[in-house]
């Protein structure tokens, strides 16, 4: 199946629950982008339009309380994302610190974590430390790797979650202020960042092909 086809299905699928369960959706999906990459910009970008009011039919409710179109919709949108992705984000520093490296190099191929990239986990902590954190979750495809490790090197909770809860909050904000001003025309952002996305992961992976040759230059050396 060409992967144009597998993108559409999946967006077909996040916009269609968010469409169905509104707040309930965005908190779930948000929750699951903290560990599974399950997205968020498609999450949040739907979740701003829907806010906006550009889907006829379609409303934001909480517990049965319909909550009007604009800003305030637009806030609960926002904010019910950035609580998801902490609360996610919780549970994967808490497989992490429970489970520890033996765990995960045991079982991480299920969430994504083989050696290699828990090596390259180790590192990243060792060498930023807690900006690892805030920065991770600031960064495409980065951000749902980071919250499994944080517990395996034992990042100190209280700043992780703190850190997380502010990149969270940046990220969805955003996404959702995107969606909220495109409104109707939401595809064609999303559309755009898609592309943005490759881009970053591109300029990503020549970046570590770059480091990787310089490095074994200086071991010539």
């Amino acid at each position: 199946m060409p992967v144009a086809s597998i993108v559409s299905d999946l967006t077909d699928t996040i916009t269609s629950w968010i469409g169905d369960y509104g707040l309930y959706a965005v908190f779930i999906l948000m929750a699951i982008d903290a560990v599974f990459p399950a997205a968020s910009e498609v999450v949040m970008i739907y979740a701003g339009a829907l806010a906006a009011g550009a889907f006829a039919g379609q409303t934001v409710s909480l517990f049965g309380v319909e909550i009007a179109h604009g800003f305030p919709a637009y806030l609960a949108m926002s904010l019910s994302g950035t609580v998801g992705y902490v609360v996610g984000a919780i549970i994967g520093w808490w497989i992490g610190w429970w489970g520890g490296r033996p765990f995960l190099e045991k079982h991480g191929r299920w969430l994504h974590l083989d050696h290699e990239k828990l090596a390259r986990s180790e590192a990243w902590f060792a060498k930023y430390g807690d900006a690892a954190v805030f920065f991770g979750r600031v960064t495409p495809v980065v951000r749902s790797f980071i919250s499994v490790p944080a517990g395996v090197f034992h990042a100190p909770f209280g700043r992780y979650v703190v850190l997380t809860a502010i990149g969270s909050a940046i990220w969805c904000f955003l996404f959702a202020g995107i969606g909220w001003a495109a409104g109707a025309n939401w595809e064609h952002v999303h559309h755009l960042l898609g592309r943005l996305d490759y881009l970053i992961v591109a300029a990503i992976v020549l970046g570590g092909v770059y480091l990787v040759v310089r490095r074994r230059r200086r071991s010539r050396g």
